[in-house]
């Protein structure tokens, strides 16, 4: 099946306005932040990165795109619902899979919207720190027509030194539509 996605994703980035640019995702487990994240196309980039690479990814959806025959659809893409209501039971729920041993590699897109905010959300934050799991950070530009995945970071527990090591990153990604980005920042940077 993995053979029939590379295919299908290599067509893809052939066809494609966009180029995929960067490092190579590696299977490894971690997180993978998804930014700026402004247009529902992201999903589909993520998606040809995922098959690209051979690396099958775990994606963030809100829970009301999981019902009916999009569920079936969603958990075959590598779904996992959010319960915006009670977002803090997902992150528990990932990094105690990740404690059992369970390894995946769950791509997120940290702003949690596609509408402009003052703060990221901070659940790939505290999954992967909790989990102790590396970050991938990953961008989508529209001037550059590039989809990059970038590098591998550690996160240290100090948000204000580990987001700006991530802000360095994304400063010069504007996502499809540019008119919707947010600038990298936790609520907790501001606390």
């Amino acid at each position: 099946m993995m053979r029939v996605r590379r295919a299908i994703a290599r067509i893809g980035w052939a066809l494609s306005p966009y180029q995929l640019v960067g490092r190579e995702l590696t299977s490894e487990p971690g997180v993978v932040l998804g930014a700026p994240h402004t247009s529902n196309w992201d999903f589909i980039a993520f998606l040809g990165v995922s098959w690209y690479y051979r690396v099958p990814l775990k994606v963030l959806v809100k829970k009301s795109w999981m019902r009916g025959p999009l569920w079936a659809l969603g958990k075959a893409l590598g779904a996992v619902a959010v319960d915006r209501a009670h977002p803090g039971q997902v992150v528990d729920h990932l990094v105690a899979q990740a404690e059992q041993g369970h390894s995946f590699k769950l791509v997120i897109a940290p702003k949690g919207t596609r509408s402009p905010r003052q703060y990221w959300k901070s659940g790939f934050y505290r999954i992967a720190l909790g989990a102790g799991l590396p970050v991938t950070l990953a961008g989508i530009d529209a001037g550059r027509r590039q989809v990059e995945v970038g590098p591998t970071i550690r996160l240290t527990g100090d948000v204000h030194a580990d987001m700006d090591r991530i802000r360095a990153f994304y400063d010069r990604f504007d996502g499809v539509h540019p008119q919707l980005r947010s600038d990298p920042r936790l609520r907790e940077e501001d606390s």
